[in-house]
């Protein structure tokens, strides 16, 4: 069974994020993505102190394809530098049949 991954990533409103997470979804990169409530962000950008709310999504991938994932949601991403961390699932304490449909959805698990 390939290691499952998931990618966590921001996004400035939910039409964005949704359009992301339908895409995904589609072309088998993604097993489902999980759209969480606005929160606000702060940070520092280009030397000033941001405050934003963004969306945060949880794309529910296979570490096969998370590469390629991440480079489409980089393409299709407003902001220049966006937010996406691949995050390791343990498989001790995870429920098996969880994992394994997730390589089944992405279609290359």
């Amino acid at each position: 069974m390939d290691e499952v991954v998931f990618l966590y990533t921001t996004w400035p409103d939910a039409e964005t994020a949704e359009a992301a997470a339908v895409d995904a979804v589609e072309q088998r990169l993604a097993a489902c993505a999980n759209l969480m409530a606005p929160m606000p962000s702060v940070y520092r950008w280009e030397g000033k102190i941001e405050r934003t709310e963004e969306i945060p999504v949880i794309f529910k991938t296979t570490a096969r394809v998370a590469a390629e994932l991440s480079r489409r949601l980089v393409q299709r991403h407003p902001y220049d530098t966006p937010a996406i961390a691949a995050l390791p699932v343990a498989m001790d304490g995870s429920n098996p049949g969880f994992l394994a449909w997730i390589g089944a959805e992405t279609g290359r698990g």
